[in-house]
């Protein structure tokens, strides 16, 4: 899942950056509300994380420009200012949920994926599509009850796949979701990546099929 940081200050933006990544989200990183704006213009994220003090354009307006453009991404609000009205005013202008900073890191990571299980029609931790399972709160992989040990990109590529499990990926969607702004995002790149996955996916009765023109979808394999 593609996540949009958008913090000021670099040494904490860098620290949940590496705390997030560890958790094999994928993070794009800004530090100015109008480079929080520009990159929402231009991306769906799964979440945006975004801090109010922004320079160039504050985190307020940031949150007001992405609902009227009719997006409903969910949006957790970071800020050192506890006062009740400046909860009140984000929350009223759109925010999902608020943190204050300092902040428990345990705390974060729930409130996180809290609002990622929005939009599911289950409440469920585990998805499953055959054999293979999925924690999304642990956010970990398992064959028939077996660990799936997998880097944060196929990580990535699966998490897209299962959650969408049996309708097909379009290769810029499932592209979206694995590279970052940092990241070089080119289709053999992609290719690779997905190759590496179904390799690790042999023998487990569940593949990843290519369907020309249409992107990915993962399915039951053949005499499964």
């Amino acid at each position: 899942m593609r996540i949009l940081l958008a913090e000021d200050n670099r040494e904490l933006s860098q620290w949940i950056a590496r705390l997030l990544r560890r958790d094999n989200y994928v993070i794009d990183c800004v530090h100015r509300g109008d480079e929080a704006d520009a990159a929402l213009a231009s991306q769906d994220y799964a979440l945006v994380i975004l801090d109010l003090g922004l320079p160039h354009l504050d985190g307020i307006e940031v949150l007001k420009r992405l609902r009227r453009r009719g997006r409903t991404t969910p949006v957790i609000i970071l800020t050192a200012n506890d006062a009740v009205s400046s909860r009140v005013q984000g929350l009223d202008s759109g925010a999902d949920d608020y943190l204050i900073k300092p902040f428990n890191v345990e705390e974060f990571e729930a409130r996180i994926r809290a609002q990622l299980r929005r939009g599911r029609s289950t409440f469920d931790p585990l998805v499953r599509f055959g054999t293979l399972g999925y924690d999304t709160q642990g956010r970990a992989f398992s064959v028939n009850g077996t660990a799936l040990h997998l880097t944060a990109r196929e990580h990535a590529v699966l998490e897209t796949l299962i959650l969408r499990a049996g309708r097909p990926v379009p290769k810029d969607v499932l592209t979206d979701s694995v590279f970052g702004f940092d990241d070089e995002a080119n289709p053999n790149a992609l290719e690779i990546c997905v190759h590496r996955v179904r390799r690790k996916l042999e023998g487990s009765g569940v593949a990843i099929a290519t369907l020309r023109g249409l992107g990915y979808v993962l399915r039951i394999a053949d005499g499964a």
